[in-house]
């Protein structure tokens, strides 16, 4: 492809190539291979188990991806669980492949219908809603039916562990002396405060009873295999969902300087605070520790994580003609500024000033943050775009070039918003302009949500049911040739 189709919108160009990413996270074919029942040997990653020598096998776990990921262990193993619980996050209880990518605006969309998925069957295994980012009190009621599961345990029991995107905030079961209403504060004021994911699950694995390793210790001495749908930039597995069946390297200490870093330490619920500060005073036990000899029976295995998409999204491109390459899937930091890089990266590809060869497609990964200064709207991968849109406004580009970045959550959830993400042009202002908006007025107040919506700029998927962390897309390239 030597130019981008005159013969096609210019998004609709982009949708393939999106939703090649979004199919490569599929939680049920995630699962699929990685879990496999040959005669009597049922195959979990690289650990074979007999399951003559299994008595009984319980499915549990947390986060949005939980009911495709609980009905694929399901499909292999049937009514071989004993019993089960999965978390998942309100209106996640559906199937994979319930998602449609496209653009639209808020709040008056005409949206065409987004593609149906059934509930998935789950045999033995319960799924419950609870809330996400937030816990609220029905992921606590399902955490506490998680842990009664494993109470009474033998070593002739196998306990599989299904944890994706989400699974902190789905699995909540504060410690005692920590109300829920507490650890529900300590979240918002982590999310609000600008830290990033491995930060926020520092902090929060230390005032849990099921976190940093501490579900593994209720499982023992039960066999436990955890199946992983990453997340967290980098997929280190002590951060994803906070760990709950891996040794944790971050202390009680860790976790205040966490609270004291962003200015937030004496904001903390009392009971927070005290607890922390006594863990880090040494009268608290810490959280298990890499070398504790319960982890040989747990065999963690990763299934899908960001890499994976973003090498999907490449080979679509590719396929189609563009010059695309993965240039990272460890892009971290304050989403505007992120936004700013991304703009100057195609920049740069425009203005011929770059190794890289229009039409190019380059694609990074990763998880930004926002750190909230207003009252507005918005979300991380939206907040992105609209600053975006705004380094390339009045850009000194080549006439003919087009420039377009997409921002998109795995998830199909930005922030608090129903929507996956946003789109920045080169013209993004300037039809902003032409409908009274004001750009930077809304990047300030962190309404990326409706200046966006207005123009039609929102990527919205629906529910996708996994989570692989975000993909940021730079599309470069000549309506009348490269």
């Amino acid at each position: 492809m030597e130019k981008w189709s005159s013969n096609k919108p210019i998004r609709e160009q982009f949708v393939p190539i999106l939703e090649a990413a979004l199919a490569a996270a599929d939680p049920r074919l995630a699962v699929l291979s990685h879990l496999a029942l040959t005669g009597d040997v049922l195959r979990i990653g690289p650990r074979g188990y007999r399951l003559g020598e299994i008595e009984r096998i319980f499915v549990i776990g947390g986060g949005k991806a939980g009911a495709p990921m609980a009905a694929a262990a399901v499909e292999v193993l049937g009514d071989r669980i004993t019993a089960g619980v999965v978390n998942v996050k309100y209106g996640h209880t559906a199937g994979a492949g319930g998602w449609r990518v496209r653009f639209e605006q808020r709040p008056c969309a005409a949206t065409a219908a987004p593609v149906v998925s059934q509930r998935p069957y789950t045999g033995a295994v319960r799924i419950i809603e609870a809330g996400h980012p937030v816990p609220d009190a029905a992921g606590q009621a399902g955490a506490e039916q998680i842990a009664a599961l494993l109470r009474d345990l033998t070593s002739r029991d196998l306990v599989i562990v299904l944890i994706s995107g989400g699974g902190s905030a789905l699995l909540p079961l504060p410690v005692t002396g920590i109300m829920l209403a507490d650890y529900q504060a300590l979240t918002g004021l982590l999310l609000r405060c600008g830290a990033d994911i491995t930060e926020i699950n520092t902090v929060r694995k230390h005032c849990s009873q099921l976190q940093g390793g501490s579900l593994a210790r209720l499982a023992q001495p039960a066999q436990v295999a955890t199946l992983i749908l990453s997340d967290v930039v980098g997929t280190p597995l002590d951060a994803i969902a906070s760990g709950p069946t891996v040794p944790d390297a971050t202390t009680f200490a860790d976790a205040v300087a966490v609270l004291t870093r962003y200015g937030v330490l004496d904001h903390a619920p009392a009971s927070v605070r005290q607890h922390l500060l006594a863990g880090a005073a040494g009268v608290l036990p810490d959280t298990a520790k890499p070398g504790d000899p319960m982890f040989e029976y747990v065999n963690n295995v990763v299934v899908g994580d960001n890499f994976s998409a973003g090498r999907a999204a490449v080979m679509a491109a590719q396929a189609a003609g563009w010059h695309s390459h993965l240039l990272t899937t460890f892009v971290q930091g304050e989403a505007r500024e992120v936004g700013r890089v991304a703009a100057g990266l195609a920049q740069g590809v425009a203005c011929g000033q770059s190794d890289f060869t229009t039409p190019a497609c380059l694609v990074l990964g990763g998880e930004t943050t926002v750190t909230i200064r207003g009252q507005g709207t918005g979300g991380r991968n939206q907040e992105l775009a609209l600053a975006a849109a705004i380094a390339l406004d009045g850009s000194p580009l080549p006439a003919d070039m087009e420039i377009a970045i997409v921002a998109l959550g795995t998830d199909g959830n930005d922030g608090p918003t129903d929507v996956a993400g946003g789109l920045a042009t080169r013209d993004t202002l300037a039809r902003g302009k032409a409908l009274g908006l004001d750009a930077h007025a809304a990047l300030a107040s962190n309404d990326s949500y409706h200046y966006l919506g207005a123009l039609g700029d929102l990527v919205v998927t629906g529910p996708t049911n996994t989570n692989v962390n975000d993909l940021i897309f730079i599309f470069c390239g000549s309506r009348s040739g490269s």
